[in-house]
């Protein structure tokens, strides 16, 4: 079990807003709906809801406009044969999660973006999830420091990695998003 009293107020951000997406994914619903019912229902002590803290806010509203661009970088280092909607639901908003604040929030390191994402897979997904979801956002940070346009693939080669058990290899680059 994490020692929640660890983490700072951006890593509990972070997994509150993994849980959000998670259950907007679900439910069928628009996150950022989720987000509002949720800040109505803190105002009410006897709902036993926390308020939703403002770097939620800025995650949930960021990765609900961005979503087909975060996708679509996610699924462009997933490996040959294998779609976005294929991984378990955790895993792929803990990739949203950590994919939106390496492309779209500067203020966010993005090692932070991969430790914190590593240890919300560690707590939450199986053991087969943290490794894959590294070589992921590690090749995302690659392409996108390499100033890479969205729709061509990067002309970097392809980085050797081990093949992953669940996955198969990670592919470094791939022509098609």
């Amino acid at each position: 079990m994490p020692d929640y009293k660890r983490h700072g107020a951006r890593y509990r951000a972070r997994r509150r807003a993994v849980d959000i997406l998670f259950e907007a994914e679900t439910r069928d619903m628009d996150p950022v709906a989720i987000v509002e019912d949720r800040t109505e229902l803190s105002k009410d002590p006897q709902n036993a809801v926390a308020p939703v803290a403002e770097y939620t806010r800025q995650i949930i509203a960021g990765a609900a406009e961005q979503l087909d661009d975060i996708d679509d970088a996610i699924e462009r280092f997933l490996s040959e044969n294998w779609e976005i909607d294929r991984l378990p639901a955790v895993d792929r908003q803990i990739l949203r999660v950590a994919t939106w604040e390496i492309l779209f929030n500067d203020e966010v390191e993005p090692p932070i973006a991969i430790a914190n994402a590593l240890e919300m897979a560690t707590a939450y997904a199986d053991n087969s999830a943290p490794p894959y979801i590294h070589a992921v956002l590690d090749d995302i940070i690659q392409w996108s420091s390499a100033d890479a346009p969205a729709t061509e693939p990067s002309t970097e080669p392809e980085a050797a990695r081990e093949p992953d058990p669940v996955l198969g290899e990670i592919v470094a680059d791939s022509p098609e998003l």
